[in-house]
């Protein structure tokens, strides 16, 4: 049996300027370079964490 890992898109819609630096970080951790850039990334506690942090600066599909 293969095992197939959910993935979830998430794309940035708001700039990092003027935040957080932990929210910055967060962005950079999660692929983020600016504004409109758009990474497919494993579902994992760590990630959705990492989502949960900067959910008012992205946007995240599936």
């Amino acid at each position: 049996m293969s095992e197939t890992k959910s993935t979830v898109v998430v794309k940035q819609i708001a700039s990092s300027a003027g935040r957080k630096p932990g929210q910055k970080e967060t962005l950079v951790g999660l692929g983020l370079r600016g504004i409109g850039s758009v990474r497919e990334l494993e579902d994992t506690p760590s990630v959705r964490g990492m989502i949960r942090k900067v959910a008012h600066l992205i946007s995240v599909e599936g």
